[in-house]
């Protein structure tokens, strides 16, 4: 009995196949975008859809795909419509109550790693989903990590998201150091925090005005959450501690001066990928 027929005695209806969803996906949005949401309402692999374009596809595979269409072609971000973003080979679970992780934040791993020991202490600030706690966690299976987040809806994905890895990690409500004990210290303190501008026309484009504003807006001028951070963070650091920091393109100048204001050494800024300044470091006076 060919899959139509077995389908019909089955009582199931089909709309289509796989070849004819996957067309009409593109007819409307980014290549890439269509195979992956064409993929994941019809719950195969993208290799299935290229290897078996006859497949019949029911009429419920047919609506869902429909429905996922509308909403990236309203600029819906592609990692909240299929519920995941992967970050330093981590596939992490994502929904509107977090940022979604980006690539260039793995630069700031990376800088990070590299004076994190194997029993080092770890603070994340403003964790989200717990993408940079998580990977520091994965790379140091032996250092202490902890992330804050003042969202409690964060702490919960960044939870879910720990336990589903099998990675250690403390996950706490805190607007930025304030549910740290005065005497609770960290060998590094990463952060990647809120840098956007406010008004800037970007936060109108696709993806980003469905993601939380208060995750990307700092102030005028984006640099509100580091006025914040930079001058607390020497209270909560070892001797001889590091703070790294993510901020905007044009930036690092403004933060390098903040932490030369506040006494850090050392203070050297790093490029990502594509050669824009992005990661900040220096060392607690």
């Amino acid at each position: 009995m060919s899959p139509p027929e077995a389908a019909a005695a089955s009582g199931h209806s089909h709309a289509g196949t796989l070849g004819a969803s996957l067309d009409a996906a593109r007819r409307d949005l980014a290549r890439l975008d269509a195979d992956v949401l064409t993929a994941h309402a019809l719950g195969c692999s993208r290799d299935t859809l290229y290897a078996f374009p006859e497949r019949p596809v029911s009429a419920g595979q047919g609506r869902r795909l429909a429905a996922f269409v509308r909403r990236r072609a309203r600029g819906e971000p592609l990692a909240y419509i299929v519920g995941r973003r992967e970050f330093w080979s981590l596939a992490l679970r994502v929904d509107p109550r977090v940022l979604i992780p980006r690539p260039e934040t793995e630069c700031l791993v990376e800088a990070a790693l590299a004076r994190i020991g194997d029993a080092a202490t770890v603070l994340d600030l403003g964790t989200g989903s717990g993408a940079i706690a998580l990977a520091v966690a994965a790379s140091r299976p032996n250092a202490r990590v902890v992330g804050v987040d003042r969202d409690t809806g964060c702490i919960d994905v960044a939870r879910e998201n720990a336990a589903r890895l099998g990675l250690t990690a403390v996950f706490r409500q805190s607007d930025w150091f304030s549910a740290c004990g005065r005497h609770e210290r960290f060998d590094v303190v990463v952060a990647n925090p809120p840098y956007v501008a406010d008004g800037d026309p970007h936060l109108a484009g696709d993806g980003l005005r469905f993601e939380p504003r208060d995750a990307l807006v700092a102030g005028a001028d984006g640099l509100a959450a580091l006025r914040d951070i930079v001058p607390a963070a020497p209270d909560h650091l070892a001797r001889g501690g590091w703070l790294y920091v993510e901020h905007g393109h044009d930036q690092h100048a403004a933060v390098r001066e903040l932490f030369h204001a506040h006494g850090f050494g050392d203070v050297e800024t790093t490029p990502d990928l594509a050669g824009i300044p992005r990661v900040t470091c220096g060392r607690a006076p």
